[in-house]
C-alpha cells in the first residue's frame, strides 16, 4: 500500500472531493465499528449549512490509497475542532492523523495560544493513548450516537385533532421552516429576515428530499414542529438532523410524531435502522437505543 496525504480542494460546493468523501465514509460504515465517527449524511449537512466556513475547507485532511480515499480529519462548521474518520485496514494512521489535526486544524486563542477539540470514541484505546501522549485531556462532553430499530409493529403515529404531519413535498414555506427552526432551539423573538437564503441553502444537499423532511402544522398555519431525514438508497440507514419544536407546543407529542413519520417513510423505501447523533431521553422515550459514545479532548498548546 502506498499511502498519500493531501488537502482537500479550496473550492466550496460539492465538488469531486466533496462526493470522494461522501463515498468514501458510506464505504467505512459497519455496525459497531468505531472507527467511524462520522455519517455521510453529517458530512452533507455541513456543506449544506451556511454557517459552514468555506475558507478553511484545505485544511481537511484526506489519506487516498491508489486514488481512494482511505482516512479523513475534518472539521465540521469551523476550525479548532476536529473528527477523525479511516477505513478499518488502515487503522495506523491514527497517530498521523492526529498530528495532521494539531498542526492544521488548531484555533488561535485571545492568549494567542493554539488550542484544538478532538472527538474520540470511548472504546478507541489507541487514540486515546496518543491523544494523552499529545498533550490532550478527556472533557465531559459528548458526541454519542442512538440507533432505533423495529422488530415488530412501527409504533403508531398521531397528532391533536386539527395538526397535521406534512413533508415539504407537499408545502416548502422557507418562512415557516426558519420561524420552527429559530424557535425551536430556543433564540428570542422572530427569526431575522435576511436568514430565507441560508435556508434555502440547507436544501440544496444533493440527497436532500423534501418528501423525507417532515413538519407538523398547527391549526393556524404555523409549523411547530420540523424533523430533518437523510437517507440514500444505497444504503441501509437513515441520519435523523435536525429537530426543532416551537416551545409553546412542546410536550403535545408533535416532535415524537415528526420523527417517527420520517423514520417510517425512510424504513418504507428499505431502511432498516435510523441514527441520531444524542442520548437525550427525548429520544430513548420513542425507541432510540445508545449505541457508542465518544468523547471532547482538548489540547492547549504550552506557553512559552
Amino acid at each position: 500500500m502506498s499511502v498519500k496525504l493531501r488537502h482537500y480542494t479550496d473550492q466550496p460546493g460539492f465538488t469531486e472531493d466533496f462526493f470522494k468523501v461522501r463515498n468514501f465514509l458510506m464505504k467505512i460504515h459497519e455496525p459497531g465499528y468505531t472507527g467511524r465517527n462520522w455519517l455521510w449524511a453529517r458530512w452533507e449537512y455541513m456543506f449544506s449549512h451556511p454557517s459552514l466556513d468555506e475558507t478553511n475547507l484545505w485544511r481537511i485532511g484526506l489519506w487516498e490509497d491508489e486514488g481512494k480515499i482511505v482516512a479523513l480529519v475534518t472539521y465540521e462548521h469551523n476550525i479548532g475542532a476536529a473528527w477523525f474518520s479511516f477505513d478499518r485496514d488502515y487503522s495506523y494512521l491514527k497517530r498521523e492523523m492526529l498530528e495532521y489535526a494539531m498542526e492544521y486544524l488548531p484555533r488561535i486563542d485571545e492568549d494567542g495560544r493554539k488550542s484544538l477539540r478532538a472527538i474520540i470514541s470511548d472504546d478507541d484505546a489507541e487514540m486515546r493513548e496518543f491523544a494523552v501522549k499529545h498533550g490532550f485531556t478527556m472533557t465531559e462532553r459528548r458526541d454519542p450516537m442512538s440507533e432505533f430499530r423495529v422488530s415488530g409493529k412501527f409504533p403508531d403515529i398521531t397528532v391533536p385533532e386539527e395538526f397535521s404531519i406534512i413533508s415539504l413535498a407537499d408545502e416548502n414555506d422557507l418562512w415557516k421552516i426558519e420561524r420552527v427552526m429559530w424557535r425551536g432551539f430556543n433564540h428570542p423573538g422572530e427569526p431575522p429576515e435576511d436568514d430565507i437564503p441560508g435556508r434555502l441553502k440547507m436544501q440544496s444537499g444533493p440527497s436532500f428530499r423534501k418528501d423525507l423532511t417532515i413538519v407538523v402544522k398547527a391549526p393556524n398555519g404555523d409549523y411547530v414542529s420540523f424533523c430533518g431525514m437523510w437517507y440514500d438508497r444505497s444504503t441501509d440507514y437513515a441520519y435523523v438532523e435536525p429537530v426543532a419544536t416551537d416551545p409553546d407546543y412542546r410536550r403535545m407529542g408533535l416532535a415524537r410524531a415528526a420523527v417517527l413519520e420520517g423514520i417510517r417513510r425512510c424504513f418504507a423505501e428499505g431502511a432498516e435502522v435510523a441514527y441520531v447523533g444524542t442520548t437525550m431521553p427525548f429520544y430513548l422515550s420513542i425507541g432510540f437505543k445508545p449505541l457508542f459514545e465518544a468523547h471532547w479532548w482538548e489540547w492547549k498548546e504550552p506557553r512559552v
